[in-house]
């Protein structure tokens, strides 16, 4: 991939493909329709080939200072963002772009909430941490309000994603030896063909992502892969060692990939029959992102432990949970467990703070009505560059024909024309915007896809 320097964009006549910006910066927050003069001033050129990528001046110096001292274990596309506010980022040199990624749904409620900003302004001028040595007055609430959004009674607060899928192998495990009675050091946990959970030592142990897995061994034991899916698979994978089956609801990193109807269910069953326990994790999948407060609600299955992350910090804070009963997570006692920041001040105000959004369920709904738009609109593309598209609710994977480009090829593409999204798998799109997206916006986005593919395909 090489990178072509353009200067002076910030003080062109529109700062995007979609959006009209004065060199002060954007002009008003929706897209507009470009003309032949807003193409020309974004650099929007039926010359551009897919191996070159234009770079601002500005931004590409900012790159050059990350890359010369940031290891190198991301491929970003080359956008330097300076700010941003619900749906839409600004970059260093005042060009917008519209979001579908929302940071692999970090970003559910939008970039700079308001409300979230408020709760964080709030309890930064209180105090921040303390360590878990000793209490503080906001986990209880957050904690409280956290378990009755999942149905549950207890929650162990972490930071990252990877930290609470550690923590619910560390928990499956305990209460396998101490409640089940699996003989020590036996306990095997069940997890699928394309799963993504993090990318710690133990985590990639079970991965099959040679990009994640290579040269980290030696491996942790104790898993067993079987295909996602595939209920008759898991069923002949279990047995009197077998304390856990860890599943995405819905595979996100793997292409948003989801699994026949019937296949949670049937989990939720075997896992009942052989007392194992179902760990479901919803970091990516949960808090709205597909119409329901989690992908499990979609065909009404409730899991041992919710795990979650991502959009618990509200794009503000990391923080994560690990959500169960007391008769699961209460094997952990003092000193088997726990984290410097998990659970401090700040992090609860925040995460409190989404929990009430949520138990409105406005933005479930929202996710809902636009993702059936989103799927609706994405799904005529098929047979013209799409070989499929799959997803729930504001979340979804688009298969390009890997004649046509690859999909990294598709997202330089699309940013090009103001548009953010993700490639994964070679050539798959994954679109995730926050779920505050204007529908004007989303019927944007998709406008500038469908002008990609026929770019591509020379139509």
């Amino acid at each position: 991939m090489s990178f072509t320097r353009e200067t002076g964009l910030a003080g062109t006549a529109s700062g995007s493909a979609g959006t009209a910006t004065t060199p002060e910066g954007p002009a008003h927050r929706g897209p507009t329709t470009p003309g032949p003069s807003d193409v020309a001033a974004v650099g929007i050129s039926d010359n551009i080939g897919v191996d070159t990528v234009r770079v601002p001046e500005a931004a590409e110096e900012a790159i050059a200072a990350e890359e010369a001292v940031v290891a190198h274990n991301y491929h970003p596309l080359p956008i330097v963002v300076a700010s941003a506010e619900g749906a839409w980022v600004t970059d260093v040199t005042g060009r917008r772009y519209l979001d579908c990624l929302a940071a692999y749904s970090a970003v559910n409620f939008g970039h700079s909430n308001p409300v979230l900003l408020d709760a964080a302004r709030a309890q930064l001028g209180r105090v921040t941490l303390t360590s878990r040595a000793f209490h503080n007055d906001q986990l209880g609430p957050f904690a409280q309000a956290l378990a009755e959004l999942c149905g549950k009674n207890m929650v162990l607060p972490m930071n990252t994603g990877a930290e609470a899928v550690e923590s619910a192998i560390k928990v499956a495990r305990a209460w396998g030896y101490r409640v089940k009675g699996v003989a020590r050091d036996q306990a095997n946990i069940i997890v699928m063909e394309g799963n993504f959970h993090g990318r710690t030592t133990t985590i990639i142990s079970f991965s099959d992502d040679d990009d994640a897995r290579a040269d980290f061994g030696p491996y942790t034991p104790g898993f067993r892969t079987v295909p996602y899916g595939n209920t008759d698979a898991l069923a002949a994978a279990i047995d009197e060692n077998t304390v856990a089956v860890l599943v995405e609801p819905i595979q996100g990193e793997s292409g948003v990939r989801v699994p026949p109807a019937g296949y949670l269910p049937a989990v939720r069953a075997l896992c009942t029959e052989q007392n194992v326990l179902f760990i479901a994790d919803e970091i990516q999948s949960g808090l709205g992102r597909t119409g329901t407060t989690f992908a499990c609600d979609l065909v009404g299955v409730v899991p041992d432990l919710y795990l979650l992350g991502k959009a618990l910090g509200g794009g503000i804070v990391p923080v994560s949970a690990v959500v169960g009963n007391d008769d699961i997570l209460g094997v952990l006692q003092p000193g088997q467990h726990g984290s410097t920041f998990g659970g401090n001040p700040l992090a609860s105000a925040v995460g409190h703070a989404v929990v009430r959004m949520l138990a409105s369920g406005e933005y479930q709904k929202r996710a809902r009505v636009l993702g059936a738009r989103l799927h609706e609109k994405l799904g005529a593309f098929v047979g013209h560059g799409v070989l499929d598209v799959h997803g729930a609710g504001l979340w979804a994977g688009v298969d390009i024909d890997p004649a046509l480009a690859t999909g990294r090829e598709v997202c330089e593409r699309l940013m090009e024309r103001g548009v953010l999204a993700k490639d994964t798998h070679g050539s798959t799109i994954r679109f995730a915007p926050p779920i505050v997206i204007d529908e004007a916006d989303l019927d944007w986005m998709i406008d500038q896809f469908g002008a990609v593919l026929r770019d591509l395909r020379g139509v």
